[in-house]
């Protein structure tokens, strides 16, 4: 699942935890994130089904949005230019929008051994 949001601070992170809760109310959600100031902050408002699996300080390599963001700019930005900031808005809403939409896709690229155990053990 993933927004687009006019901004990387803690009130956007707020939405996206609501809106991801409010998406999937019957399911336990670990999200794992790296160690932005607005993942850690302490007005995050994390909503009882789910909750922050953090990653090593320096170790973007392990985080999978990483691998998410990666495949965003290889199948949605091909050496293409943009007219204005709109079209580029629109072309990252769809590329994601199919990703969200491709749920095997998004396993394949994150469904890493780690974070599977991670959840496991979590339930």
């Amino acid at each position: 699942m993933s927004l687009v949001l006019p901004y990387a601070n803690t009130d956007c992170m707020n939405i996206f935890l609501e809106e991801v809760s409010r998406r999937y109310p019957d399911e336990y959600i670990l999200m794992v994130a790296d160690n932005a100031a607005w993942h850690r902050s302490k007005g995050l408002k994390l909503p009882g089904n789910m909750e922050i699996f953090p990653l090593l300080p320096y170790s973007p390599e392990l985080n999978p949005a990483e691998q998410i963001w990666d495949e965003t700019r290889e199948k949605g930005f091909k050496n293409e230019l943009f007219k204005t900031l709109a079209a580029v808005e629109s072309r990252l809403c769809d590329t994601l929008a199919d990703l969200e939409n491709n749920k095997g896709r998004v396993q394949s690229i994150t469904g890493w051994d780690w974070i599977i155990k991670a959840l496991s053990n979590a339930n």
